[in-house]
């Protein structure tokens, strides 16, 4: 089993896992701050997760889906071995 196709698609799909929760971060945190301490550093900093959560959550999602294809290769090419 090829390891790049299914570490790249994993990494694909937690990038975009990871825009959305950067979204809702960010959005949340800017209404929560704006309610209660007011816009500072921190509100800024919050927006940073728009870009950070996905590299972060596609990094990720490379390296489990890179480990998940190396695993179900190994284990498929054991049960091989011992089918004949």
């Amino acid at each position: 089993m090829k390891i790049l196709p299914p570490a790249k698609t994993s990494a694909k799909w937690m990038a975009w896992l990871g825009l959305v929760c950067g979204v809702l971060y960010s959005g949340i945190g800017f209404a929560y701050d704006l309610r209660t301490t007011g816009l500072n550093w921190g509100t800024a900093m919050a927006f940073g997760a728009i870009v950070g959560m996905p590299a972060i959550f596609g990094a990720a999602g490379f390296l489990f889906g890179a480990l998940g294809a190396a695993v179900v290769g190994w284990v498929s090419a054991a049960l091989e071995r011992t089918r004949r």
